[in-house]
C-alpha cells in the first residue's frame, strides 16, 4: 500500500479551506440578519452601521454563497 502524501495534503487544505469558508459566511449571514431586525437591543442604546435592506441582502448572499460550495462538494463526491 502507498500513500501518495502530496494528494493527502492538499485534499486537507482543500476542505480546511471549503470548512473555513462556510464558517465565515454563515457568520456573516447572521450579521446581515441580525442588522435587518429592528426589534434587537443593541448596547448602549446604539444603532446598525448596516441598512436592513443591505443586511438582508449581505445575508441572502453568504447563504448562498455557502449552500453552493456544500453543494460543489457533494458533487465532487458523488461524481
Amino acid at each position: 500500500m502507498n500513500i501518495d502524501w502530496g494528494s493527502l495534503l492538499l485534499v486537507a487544505l482543500v476542505s480546511l479551506a471549503a470548512a473555513v469558508a462556510v464558517v465565515v459566511l454563515v457568520a456573516l449571514a447572521l450579521v446581515g440578519v441580525s442588522a435587518a431586525r429592528s426589534d434587537v437591543t443593541r448596547p448602549q442604546g446604539g444603532v446598525s452601521a448596516i441598512s436592513p435592506a443591505i443586511g438582508m441582502t449581505m445575508a441572502c448572499v453568504c447563504v448562498l454563497a455557502s449552500v453552493a460550495i456544500v453543494a460543489y462538494g457533494i458533487y465532487l463526491v458523488a461524481r
